[in-house]
């Protein structure tokens, strides 16, 4: 009977490096950090240690690649997004498949942004994949502002704003704060009243309040 090694290796070095991945994260899940060693790893994919070494270059590295693997993760989701005549509409699809991507992969959105193992910094060139995971969104604030929906600015500001909104009310369901139900509605909402924050319509509001 082959192993988990063996069956991807067959596949080629993206499968090995996927394999490796995802017995990284489910021991994170199920056993929490400290079963995160390179023996624990290879001996459950059935492989050498020589071969995450070669690989990753040790703990720290894995751990690293397990971060720009969810930043990945999370990109590719948002540029499968298909696209919609309205911008708002198309920017409302990414924060649902932002909200949607999260609680399918809890365990990356931990290891992203939660600090899932103490002591870990991420790499320049990890905190670079994590910085280009929102660029579909600054692109969607964009096209907001071009179609006069958005009041001008920086869109890629204004997009971290909405992430932050967005990051707060996953992870408060992640944890189980908020029922799906709930979370859903919650999350429709919030993301609905941080548009109208940036809304042309509310501009005008408050220059009508002011005179």
């Amino acid at each position: 009977m082959s192993t988990l090694y063996q069956d991807a290796l067959r596949a080629g070095q993206d499968a090995v490096r996927t394999t490796i991945l995802d017995c990284a994260i489910n021991l994170l899940v199920t056993d929490g950090p400290a079963a995160l060693t390179m023996r624990r790893i290879a001996t459950d994919i059935g492989s050498s240690t020589k071969v995450l070494y070669t690989m990753f270059g040790g703990k720290e590295g894995l751990i690293d690649a397990l971060y720009r693997e969810g930043f990945a993760r999370l990109r590719r989701v948002q540029e499968q997004v298909p696209r919609t005549e309205d911008p708002l509409t198309h920017l409302t699809h990414l924060g649902t498949a932002y909200r949607e991507h999260a609680l399918a992969e809890p365990a990356y959105y931990r290891v992203m942004f939660e600090q899932a193992v103490p002591g870990f910094r991420p790499s320049a060139e990890a905190l670079a994949i994590a910085e280009t995971a929102f660029d579909t969104s600054a692109a969607a604030v964009a096209a907001c502002m071009e179609a006069g929906i958005f009041q001008p600015g920086d869109a890629r500001e204004m997009s971290k704003i909405f992430w932050a909104a967005s990051h707060g009310a996953v992870s408060l369901e992640i944890a189980g704060h908020f029922t799906p139900d709930d979370g859903a509605r919650r999350y429709d909402a919030l993301m609905a009243a941080v548009a109208r924050a940036f809304s042309t319509q509310h501009e005008s509001k408050n220059e009508g309040q002011g005179t």
